[in-house]
């Protein structure tokens, strides 16, 4: 059985069933087998700054479901997700997606990045991030070109779908799908947590490490002395699973940075992909401005700003395309020769995100006419059914919609009834288990993949919390 085959096996009936269940991945967690939070006895990590949050949070909510799913899955990643520890006397913290027991960095950082705010106050919370930025950069200077990564450094993959795969894979490495986004997360995360806390503690010399070899990758990447070292191939069902010749299809040198994948970890159809471009440049001058706290030098803060304005160069230059009026939007993909996919993908980053990863502000022109786009029939992704409209992704099949574009869509509207419809479609999304989920059926809500997806948890979470603070009226 390949990945695509139990994610769509996740629910009991109709399209998005698949033919069998991964004997080592549940159907159905036990908490969305009941519609609540795990009992204390059995959650992995509690935080008393996040009860005191949900205290307050839920009591000043007047509707009552979203009461319920604030309480159920702000805390969801912490209380099944998170195994803290040390390694070499340190804080050391592994954070799984959910129904898969392996650490993607995009997945981890996300999953704990609504609970920043509250680290300062909260040790228990401290230690956690520590332990995962010391995490992440172990997990980097094993394999940058990695998506995942297994608990133990030492052992070899256990996903049935990635143990044949033909690529350098490494002891340590769950799954080696190099996407973009997996180096910029960990760096979103450090450079949050450095704003919350000012603590330097976990941003040593092997921290220092990653984040030279991150800069280095993206080099690498930007192939202006031919394919570089990462080649990828996979025996799978699916095109999406591989890349054409194990490098991807032929490109222009743009200055932009190749991605073999998606975050979807479905492989791009023009390799230069533009949320993750976009990503980069923010992430790079994130970077750039942690190195004089951090230990990094001069020169590398030049090298990030250099390498940040190149790539931003390269997607004005050939990462837009035109609207049906003529107007300039983003692609989502493209080669540099002058070929273009429009689409949007609901996993992050994406066009439509692109205000909430911090690239442009929510009224950019440019942006507002790309997310037009997105929101209608000209992205082949973008649904509108008897129950939901919206966003989804050919990574969870056709006709489903996730949650997560809906969070996103709210995070990144200035329309409040646009926000309040989000609510309502959210709400009607999660209402069959009490939780969110990775896919929803558009027509159907009883229809979905992963009940046990951390992520989406999280990210509703941090929406609530953003309403709460910047549009309370229409919460309380």
């Amino acid at each position: 059985m390949d990945r695509r085959e139990w994610l769509l096996g996740v629910t009991a009936l109709g399209a998005l069933m698949a033919s069998r269940v991964s004997a080592d991945i549940p159907a159905m967690s036990p908490e969305v087998a009941s519609g609540t939070r795990l009992p204390v006895g059995q959650r992995k990590f509690t935080s008393s700054a996040v009860e005191a949050v949900i205290k307050k949070t839920t009591k000043a909510l007047k509707d009552p479901e979203l009461a319920r799913l604030f309480a159920n899955c702000y805390p969801n990643t912490l209380d099944t997700t998170v195994e803290t520890g040390t390694v070499d006397g340190q804080p050391d913290s592994f954070v799984i997606t959910g129904d898969i027991k392996a650490l993607w960095l995009r997945d981890s950082s996300a999953q704990v990045s609504p609970y920043l705010p509250l680290a300062a106050k909260d040790a228990g919370l401290k230690s956690l991030f520590q332990g995962l930025i010391r995490r992440h950069a172990r997990c980097i200077l094993i394999d940058p070109y990695a998506n995942a990564y297994m608990h133990d450094p030492k052992a070899m993959t256990d996903l049935s779908w990635s143990q044949t795969d033909q690529t350098d894979m490494k002891p340590g490495v769950a799954e080696r799908k190099w996407e973009i986004d997996s180096l910029c997360y960990p760096i979103r995360l450090a450079h949050g947590y450095l704003a919350a806390t000012d603590d330097l503690s976990a941003f040593d010399d092997t921290w220092r490490a990653a984040m030279r070899t991150i800069v280095q990758t993206f080099r690498d990447q930007q192939r202006k002395d031919g394919d570089g070292p990462y080649k990828f191939n996979r025996t799978a069902s699916e095109p999406t699973e591989t890349l054409a010749h194990g490098y991807g299809w032929p490109t222009k040198v743009t200055g932009m940075i190749h991605s073999g994948f998606r975050p979807s970890d479905d492989a791009c159809t023009y390799p230069y992909f533009i949320p993750g471009n976009a990503f980069a440049v923010v992430s790079l001058r994130q970077l750039a401005e942690m190195t004089e706290k951090t230990g990094l030098d001069a020169d590398f803060k030049a090298e990030c700003l250099a390498l940040a304005t190149e790539v931003e160069s390269g997607m004005y230059t050939y990462g837009r395309m035109k609207d049906a009026n003529g107007n300039d939007i983003w692609a989502y993909e493209v080669d540099g020769y002058g070929n273009a996919l429009f689409m949007d993908d609901a996993n992050v980053p994406s066009l439509l995100s692109l205000p909430f990863l911090g690239f442009c502000a929510k009224d950019d022109p440019l942006y507002l006419r790309t997310r037009a786009a997105v929101l209608s029939a000209r992205n082949p992704y973008y649904y509108e059914g008897r129950v939901l409209r919206g966003v989804g992704s050919p990574h969870s099949g056709l006709n489903t919609i996730w949650p997560i574009a809906l969070m996103i869509q709210a995070l990144t509207s200035t329309d409040d009834a646009e926000i309040r419809a989000c609510l309502v479609e959210l709400k009607a999304a999660a209402a069959p288990r009490g939780f969110m989920n990775e896919s929803v059926g558009k027509d159907d809500a009883s229809l979905f993949t992963r009940s046990w997806f951390a992520w989406a948890n999280s990210l509703f979470g941090e929406l609530i919390l953003t309403l709460i603070n910047e549009k309370p009226g229409l919460l309380t």
